[in-house]
């Protein structure tokens, strides 16, 4: 099996990459060959046995797709994409890169089947972002989409992208509503839901942390690992037990930022809240306004997808997997 990895430089990305060279397989079957893309080269997952090809390229550029689809890998994983702050203050590139680049990228599959068959699985990328408010106490599957960013909307329209050439044949697509990621390993993002991780991540390592919100607001959180997990089950899964709704809302763990503080007291202590310092920002706090806030995503786990269980579940996968099981620095 061939795996094509869009988006791989980011952090959900790499540890996709990882996750499929720790088994070499995917779906069942072995993986022998791993193409990894972004717009910086990525990183070959360590231990892989298998060949390993590594670009680099701009999504925005339809030659770019055109090159990564010629090789027909037999899964594709499309999680490239600029984040929800800064699409929102870069009209024109969040367009470019989150919609053509997408558009782009069925495109070349499209075409790429035109003289021999050619039907890859195709794994999107969504966000919980294509909601807005107002919102009932949970969103069930049969919510409407409204986004209230252009992040969201671009990510609507990529939706519905993918079930029209879905329809039409050119691949099998599925898509997975992602809750906002949580911890984020490394360095603060210009995301808008970055600060859900950093009031964690860098307490958790000894540094001061900046909450921009109040601590009512209420999100929607999964873990890296259950997001690995996420996609990893989207590749295998039986397509006609999804049926013709081809984008479904994940799993995840609702809870205010109070609650997440409250979390990370109970795993590390008062001396990592103390690290916390509160500083209001208006844009962050409009754009987090307009954001879900709990969600029954009773098709997802009706066809096996798997959540968190905790919030200080959350916090001690980060601890595992990012600090080697030391907390403090």
């Amino acid at each position: 099996m061939h795996v094509l990895i869009i988006g791989a430089a980011g952090m959900v990305g790499r540890k996709l990459a990882e996750s499929i060279a720790s088994g070499e397989s995917l779906a069942g079957q072995p993986v022998e060959k791993l193409t990894l893309m972004d717009v910086i080269p990525p990183t070959a997952p360590a231990g892989f046995t298998g060949e390993v090809v590594i670009k680099s390229g701009d999504i925005a550029d339809p030659a770019v797709s055109t090159e990564l689809v010629s090789g027909r890998p037999d899964t594709v994983f499309h999680l490239a994409a600029i984040v929800s702050g800064e699409a929102e203050l870069d009209f024109d590139k969040g367009y470019a890169i989150n919609l053509d680049g997408t558009r782009h990228l069925f495109d070349a599959i499209r075409h790429e089947g035109q003289n021999a068959p050619y039907k890859p699985r195709v794994v999107f990328t969504s966000s919980i972002a294509v909601f807005g408010a107002p919102f009932p106490d949970k969103i069930g599957d049969e919510f409407f989409l409204t986004p209230r960013t252009s992040y969201g909307a671009q990510k609507a329209i990529g939706e519905l992208l993918l079930a029209d050439y879905s329809r039409k044949g050119f691949f099998e697509g599925i898509g997975i509503r992602l809750p906002t990621v949580c911890i984020r390993p490394g360095k603060p993002n210009k995301a808008a839901s970055g600060f859900f991780s950093n009031i964690l991540r860098e307490p958790l390592s000894g540094q001061e942390a900046v909450l921009p919100v109040d601590e009512s607001v209420r999100h929607w959180h999964v873990s890296p690992r259950r997001a690995v997990g996420f996609l990893r089950h989207a590749a295998e899964i039986d397509l006609e037990a999804v049926g013709l709704r081809r984008v479904l809302n994940m799993p995840g763990l609702s809870a205010t930022v109070g609650e997440q503080i409250e979390a990370l007291r109970r795993v590390a202590g008062d001396r990592a809240v103390a690290l916390i310092r509160r500083e209001p920002d208006p844009m962050i706090g409009e754009i987090v306004a307009g954001w879900p806030r709990d969600f029954d995503p009773a098709r997802a786990l009706a066809l096996g997808f798997v959540g968190d269980a905790s919030f200080d579940e959350i916090i001690r996968i980060h601890v595992e997997d990012e600090l080697g099981g030391r907390i403090g620095g």
